[in-house]
């Protein structure tokens, strides 16, 4: 791929298959062909993909994973302002999203350097397309917290999130995720759990959290993407949020923390303080 202007470099970000090869565009054909640098997440997959495209790198490869990436992009940003196209690939999707990519994005614009864009594959849209959710306005999420304390305040936050919200989430801490998510947002919400998007085994599991919970009880392969049906615009009475409190509570947050995490459904700190004060007096008197 040759920069528009003679001797003016760019950054490439470029989606790439998440699991069917056909879904690989011409525009990344041509782009892995003709770049000067090539930036992989990971080298050996991204020379396994051009192969099986048919198609011969011809420029450097050089690794860009989370680890390096800090490290490597001013060599990068070099490059590109000493008039080479750099083409950033990562394992599948796209660039910067929960991939290595924001940081050297960042560091062009800060140089004055062009960015553009390839658009392909993206776990995030497709999960969104085939969620059956109602799904006009969205946000993305990443990954949720890996500790349970931290999950559920996580998930606390999302309590009259009016949006639809896609995450992704590890195999093996789905069911986990999930609990919690019928926990704090309440067994009837809906959403849609998609696996292994776009490859051969892929299944999309529709139903409320609660059927969801249950369902990954048994056991999740594959990479996961979660779509989380949002709130309704009903605001929830301070009472009916005292549990929530009190698990973030029994988790180690302190009272007045537990109440701001909380208070995000719509209820003030201070009511929601004065609740579970109320709610603790009567349990001590009873």
């Amino acid at each position: 791929m040759q920069p528009d202007n003679p001797g003016q470099g760019r950054l490439v970000l470029a989606a790439t298959p998440m699991g069917d090869i056909g879904d690989a565009s011409k525009r990344l054909c041509d782009a892995l062909g003709t770049a000067d640098v090539v930036a992989a997440e990971d080298t050996r997959r991204t020379r396994s993909l051009a192969a099986a495209l048919g198609v011969t790198v011809t420029g450097r490869v050089v690794s860009f994973y989370d680890q390096v990436e800090s490290a490597r992009t001013p060599a990068l940003v070099a490059d590109i302002a000493a008039g080479r196209t750099v083409l950033l690939v990562t394992d599948a999707g796209m660039p910067s999203v929960s991939d290595p990519g924001y940081r050297l994005v960042a560091a062009c614009v800060a140089a004055g350097l062009p960015v553009t864009c390839l658009p392909g594959p993206s776990a995030v849209t497709t999960a969104l397309a085939l969620s059956g959710l109602p799904v006009e306005r969205f946000c993305f999420e990443g990954f949720p917290p890996r500790k349970a304390g931290a999950r559920r305040a996580w998930l606390q936050t999302l309590t009259a999130e009016p949006r639809a919200v896609v995450f992704f989430e590890a195999p093996h801490r789905l069911a986990a995720c999930l609990a919690d998510a019928v926990d704090v947002l309440g067994g009837q919400r809906r959403a849609a759990v998609c696996r292994e998007l776009t490859k051969t085994y892929e299944e999309v599991r529709r139903g409320t959290l609660a059927e969801l919970a249950q369902w990954a009880a048994e056991g999740a392969r594959g990479e996961i993407t979660v779509v989380l049906e949002g709130a309704s615009a009903q605001v929830a009475e301070p009472a009916e949020l005292v549990d929530a409190v009190e698990r973030l509570v029994a988790d180690g947050v302190r009272l007045k923390d537990a109440c701001a995490q909380v208070a995000t459904a719509g209820v003030s700190k201070r009511a929601l303080y004065d609740a579970v004060l109320a709610a603790r007096q009567d349990e001590s008197s009873s």
